[in-house]
């Protein structure tokens, strides 16, 4: 079975609000095994939301509209729907008394306009409204089914999970199509979108024209890339099977390309995965940051009980605090050899099994003869100090924040190098 999700309101082109109905419908479609291969936008407009239901109909099963079900002017849903149905509209009393209630528990008046929404398409079943003044609908067309339901994210949500989740999961059985989709992502840090494309070139191509297992590549940022592994099986342990060798061979391909890029699955971060490195050895962890200023202070105590492992950071932004408090060596602060200093000047004044320490050039001029983006990471891991030097692309705040994650991907390899 195949549902398309059509988003109604002008609001969404203009991009005045963002679409976040079509994300959850689609997560919560996704997590139930129902496949969701198209997502329409429409904007307040007869002629074009009716083209829009149309075009869903002739290639899904099953529609669901988001929008349009409101007391003013511009909410033509309804109308819309009855057209494509080819029916008219029909007032019923029943909702008129139940909304003009809401308005009478809140001591309002029930505008007239209001009474718009108690039309329903001839043949269309009234999905009761219990949080707001607009009823959903399910609209049958043959073997075909539309469903409208308010735009009011909770209005929603709600009426998806009591009537429309219900009736297209036994339309599914109905049609002897019950399966299990579910997910994993893996998150990267140190290649390109297009390297870890072509890393994994072999199984993307296997799987051109599988039904069972895909992969899709997302580009998040400053949180690296990260490819998604999707498998459709016939129960939950099918499916994580498949999924279970699907990640085995992906995982051997970007390793064999990259290395440990790695660093972890779904939605564990970089500083997730420094945790548990530190609890699983019982180490404790300090910082010494200068261009980053307390950014991967601020990424670390994201971590619930982070207050286990990390005892704290020194700022030392100002050349003075890093000679005075860390005793680095009066002169360039920017240089390996600054890096390593700092860290071990952390280790020791914050009493830590480990230390993390940042200098480099911000921008945008250069400074100590390094070009913006020059970024130097000091490591203090136990006895051993070493450096590790980082080109940052990016004005000064995207250098700020890649560095912050490119000094913690530093201190995960550093640790893993001690297995």
């Amino acid at each position: 079975m195949r549902v398309e999700i059509v988003a109604v309101g002008t609001e969404l082109l203009l991009g005045q609000i963002p679409d976040t109905n079509s994300q959850w419908l689609g997560e919560r479609l996704t997590a139930n095994g129902i496949a969701s291969h198209y997502h329409q936008h429409v904007g307040d407009n007869h002629e074009r939301i009716v083209s829009a239901f149309r075009v869903a109909l002739s290639r899904s099963d099953a529609v669901i509209v988001c929008g349009g079900l409101g007391p003013t002017q511009d909410d033509i849903t309804r109308a819309a729907l009855a057209e494509v149905m080819g029916v008219t509209l029909v007032r019923h009393d029943e909702i008129i008394a139940k909304i003009r209630s809401f308005f009478d528990a809140r001591g309002r008046t029930m505008s007239e306009n209001n009474l718009l929404q108690a039309d329903v398409p001839d043949g269309a079943t009234i999905i009761e409204q219990v949080r707001g003044t607009a009823p959903g609908l399910m609209c049958p067309l043959g073997d075909q089914v539309m469903y409208a339901v308010p735009g009011v994210p909770y209005e929603m949500s709600d009426m998806f999970e009591r009537a429309i989740l219900p009736d297209l999961l036994a339309r599914q059985r109905a049609l002897g199509q019950i399966s299990v989709i579910v997910s994993r992502v893996l998150r990267t840090w140190g290649a390109s979108e297009s390297g870890l494309a072509e890393a994994v070139a072999e199984r993307f191509d296997a799987l051109i024209d599988s039904d069972r297992v895909t992969i899709a590549f997302l580009a998040s940022g400053i949180e690296g890339i990260k490819v998604r592994i999707t498998a459709r099986g016939n129960d939950r342990d099918h499916a994580l099977s498949l999924l279970d060798e699907e990640e085995q061979l992906v995982r051997a391909l970007i390793a064999s390309a990259y290395g440990d890029i790695v660093f972890g699955i779904d939605d564990e971060t970089m500083e997730f995965a420094i945790s548990q490195r530190l609890l699983a050895r019982g180490w404790t962890l300090g910082l010494a940051e200068s261009l980053t200023g307390g950014l991967v202070a601020s990424r670390l105590v994201n971590v619930p009980g982070a207050s286990t492992w990390f005892r704290g950071g020194l700022v030392s932004y100002a050349s003075d605090v890093k000679f005075e408090l860390l005793h680095v060596t009066p002169g360039p602060v920017v240089s390996a050899s600054a890096a390593e200093e700092m860290a071990r000047g952390a280790k020791i004044l914050l009493k830590v099994d480990v230390a993390l320490a940042i200098t480099g050039v911000a921008g945008p001029d250069e400074q100590d003869g390094y070009q913006p983006g020059t970024v130097f990471v000091g490591l203090a891991i136990g006895d051993e100090v070493s450096h590790v030097q980082l080109r940052v692309p990016g004005d000064r705040s995207r250098v700020r924040s890649f560095s912050a994650i490119g000094a913690l991907d530093a201190l995960r390899r550093g640790l893993d190098r001690l297995d």
